[in-house]
């Protein structure tokens, strides 16, 4: 089989490759033939990949199997190939319903790495910590920016937006030196306490608390951050709260408990409690899983009663690492880029202008913040998707499904096989 690397083309930033040339070239040596489609904004150069052993085209049409990062244009998709890459549909997302009723049509296989899982379903194949660590220091640079907006003069404002460093390890170093100011200055007086909030505990907010723990922080339980007496010392020190899904939400019959299980199997039998915890966070950094039946974190109806009511609140930036349109953090109403990551949300407006000037949270949406970070992001990627390509290599589209000799870890995230959509996935009929 001919495997080909289609060419990343979503925006300017994207240099991800779902392979990297060393990753390549144990493929080759394996027998399997790779053609990649040149990119002059790919992280890895062309050249290391033909050094590797692969040959370069624009026109992929003699591979079996295209990979990609990000979603593949309509025009791009071929009667009967194999694809895998983030689809983005399997919420039913409206915006690429058309992308795969094209796939449909052209009786193509459909595999998505967000469904390559293991036996407890556990994602195997991800850019997630990698989201969390630029979606981290993007978001420290939104508080250093508004800060000196406010004319408060801190450390933070040494802060770069991720891409600017050229890698994690010069962005570590670089913050390693800030931390060591910080811990001498202090936490500027008109933010005290500066706490930081995460929701979720997986690999995005294992990323997001990675660049955040290089700080002077003392760690609070939920319970704890409403207690005036745990900042014991607010002057020199920031301060983390971890947000699991028991410290989101609630039974609305307050005569149950929360269950775990439960809430998964019937959100609508829970409502949000979030909102408690708000007036006590500088910074959230959003990093869990949302879908439309979950309840939102953040409505535009608290924020809106909340600058009513106070001039400037304490929360000043919001991190949506998750990045859910007008999802979890309702004020999420766009999406933004690298080079510009934050816009500021006005709630008594409900309009957004691109930077961190303005009354209202600043909100930083970028959604491919792993790009920021390509060639780590990437080798951690490829370092996993290898092992799982011989296998998808050698397989015969043409037998039925139950036939497949595929792992079940490839066939969970088999969205369509020749056209029409596997059992897990009969459900996004319903939005096509």
């Amino acid at each position: 089989m001919k495997i080909g690397i289609r060419r990343e083309d979503k925006n300017e930033w994207e240099a991800r490759a779902p392979l990297t040339p060393p990753d390549t070239k144990k493929l080759i040596d394996q027998g399997i033939q790779i053609v990649l489609q040149p990119s002059p904004i790919r992280i890895f150069s062309d050249t290391e990949y033909v050094d590797a052993g692969a040959t370069t085209s624009e026109n992929l049409s003699d591979c079996s199997l295209i990979l990609a990062v990000k979603e593949i244009p309509i025009d791009f998709i071929e009667d009967g190939k194999a694809y895998l890459f983030f689809s983005h549909t399997i919420k039913g997302q409206d915006y690429n319903m058309p992308l795969l009723q094209t796939m449909i049509d052209k009786k193509t296989q459909l595999l998505d790495y967000e469904r390559i899982v293991d036996a407890e379903g556990r994602r195997l194949i991800f850019f997630g910590r990698h989201a969390g660590l630029a979606g981290m220091i993007d978001t420290l640079w939104a508080l250093g920016q508004r800060l000196a907006q406010e004319g408060i003069p801190s450390p933070f404002s040494k802060i770069k937006k991720t891409y600017e460093y050229g890698g994690l390890e010069n962005a570590k170093k670089a913050l390693e030196k800030i931390a060591g100011e910080l811990s001498k200055t202090g936490v500027p007086k008109e933010v005290q306490p500066l706490v930081v909030g995460f929701t979720g505990y997986g690999n995005v907010s294992q990323g997001a608390q990675e660049i955040f723990d290089i700080f002077p922080h003392k760690e609070l339980s939920p319970k704890e951050l409403l207690s005036e007496s745990s900042f014991t010392e607010k002057d020199h020190l920031l301060y983390k709260v971890i947000f699991k899904e028991k410290d989101l939400v609630e039974t609305i019959d307050s005569g149950n408990q929360f269950i775990l299980q439960d809430y998964y199997d019937n959100p609508e039998k829970y409502q949000s409690k979030f909102e408690r915890y708000l007036p006590e966070l500088s910074v959230l950094v959003n990093c869990i899983f949302w879908d439309i039946k979950y309840p939102r974190l953040i409505t535009l109806d608290y924020l809106k009663k909340t600058w009513q009511a106070v001039d400037i609140p304490r929360l000043r930036i919001i991190g949506d690492v998750s990045c859910d349109i007008e999802g979890a953090i309702q004020c999420t109403t766009k999406v933004t880029d690298p080079g510009s990551p934050v816009y500021t949300y006005d709630p008594l407006g409900g309009k957004v202008q691109d930077g961190v000037t303005g009354r209202g949270p600043a909100i930083m949406a970028v959604d491919n913040l792993p790009c920021e970070l390509a060639a780590e992001a990437s080798q951690a990627f490829s370092t996993v998707l290898v092992d799982f390509l011989p296998e998808l290599a050698k397989a015969d589209f043409d037998e039925s499904f139950t036939e497949l000799k595929l792992p079940p870890e490839l066939l969970s995230a088999l969205i369509l096989h020749n056209g029409e959509l596997t059992e897990d996935y009969k459900y996004l009929q319903q939005y096509l």
